[in-house]
């Protein structure tokens, strides 16, 4: 699947600081590749254009629960984040935060030459673990929507405890919107969840959990017509499509959740193939771009799944792929972390770290 991507005679990485490995993005996927690399004892680097890791779980919905992630029946999306980056830690790695890679080549040497808005940085291998990219919440076309945007219309939501005591209106039938009426359901006073039509495209048991509790649920062809209110929403009138019939709600609150415009910014540039919204790897999580790995949300091929437990797995495959390509004497498969010569390494390496400090 693989084809070189074309050598530029005029860089070199000489005299530079060269990694083994740079993960692109430094949400929950890339954490656990760097925890990964640790094990494999690769020199690693980070880089996210947020001043946070934890991607989109840390910028858009840090009190949301994460119910698909093993060994957890449920976890806070921020406390998930803590735990995989004190797991990552356990490492030297580089964080560089707060930096938007923006160009990549490849010197004759083959070491690839990562220019962002603010360094340049220098790697062996190159792992994007970059998430859904840059994504804007799609909006309905309603008069005056931006004039409530943030006086009580939010497409996330960052604090849970601003909703307490609230009537909220939730619109969307994906996980998202049933994650959020789940969260916010024993604090609000009252929430209304509304859909267009009669597929839920959440887990089914979140829509379970729903139907059974105290949300007043209406779909299928309801959808939200009109926001009222002076300063701030007071009221939102929903129309169902079918019947012509019409309600005005009393509300303080209305979290719009249908959907994003996906962007994958300057990586969208870099040569790679793209379907479907996403990176295509095959097996072994190669791009086309001979060196470049992909994983999590940003990957797509036959079968995949948005989970983060799903990325993660994908993570390890690129980084035992990437390790093989940097020393075609190392096996892809290292073998379980609990061996022995896994452990004494670890402890080995542990050791000297302590000693460099």
């Amino acid at each position: 699947m693989n084809s070189p991507i074309e050598s530029n005679p005029s860089l070199s990485s000489t005299g530079k600081d060269v990694y083994d490995i740079t993960f692109i993005g430094a949400g929950p996927v890339a954490l656990y590749g760097m925890y990964y690399a640790g094990l494999r004892l690769m020199k690693s680097k980070v880089i996210d254009m947020l001043g946070e890791v934890g991607g989109g779980l840390m910028a858009l919905y840090p009190d949301k629960y994460i119910y698909d992630m093993a060994g957890f029946p449920k976890i806070m999306a921020k406390d998930l984040v803590k735990a995989m980056h004190e797991q990552a830690a356990e490492y030297p790695h580089t964080w560089c935060l707060g930096e938007e890679a923006m160009n990549l080549e490849r010197g004759e040497d083959g070491i690839f030459k990562l220019t962002t808005d603010k360094n340049v940085h220098w790697s062996k291998t190159i792992v994007i673990c970059a998430g859904l990219g840059a994504y804007t919440p799609r909006k309905p076309n309603l008069p005056n929507l931006e004039k409530y945007e943030g006086r009580g219309v939010f497409y996330f939501i960052k604090d849970k405890n601003h909703f307490a005591n609230k009537d909220i209106l939730i619109v969307g039938g994906g996980d998202s919107a049933f994650d959020y009426t789940l969260m916010l359901e024993p604090i609000a006073k009252s929430i209304t969840l509304i859909h267009r039509n009669s597929h839920f495209s959440a887990h089914e048991d979140s829509v379970r959990k729903v139907t059974n509790s105290r949300v007043i649920m209406k779909h299928p062809f309801w959808e939200l017509k009109e926001i009222g209110g002076n300063s701030r929403v007071e009221t939102a009138t929903i129309h169902e499509t079918k019947s012509d019939e019409t309600v005005k709600l009393k509300v303080d609150a209305i979290v719009l959740n249908i959907g994003f415009i996906i962007d994958h910014g300057h990586i969208a540039n870099w040569g790679l193939n793209l379907d479907h919204n996403g990176i295509v790897v095959d097996t072994h999580m190669r791009t086309n771009i001979e060196g470049v790995y992909a994983a999590g949300d940003i990957v797509h091929y036959d079968g995949k799944l948005k989970l983060i437990s799903l990325g993660c797995g994908e993570v390890a495959i690129a980084v035992n792929n990437a390790k093989h390509f940097i020393d075609p004497k190392a096996k892809v498969a290292p073998g379980h972390s609990t061996d022995k010569h896994v452990v004494s390494m670890k402890k080995a390496h542990m050791g000297e770290q302590i000693k460099k400090t």
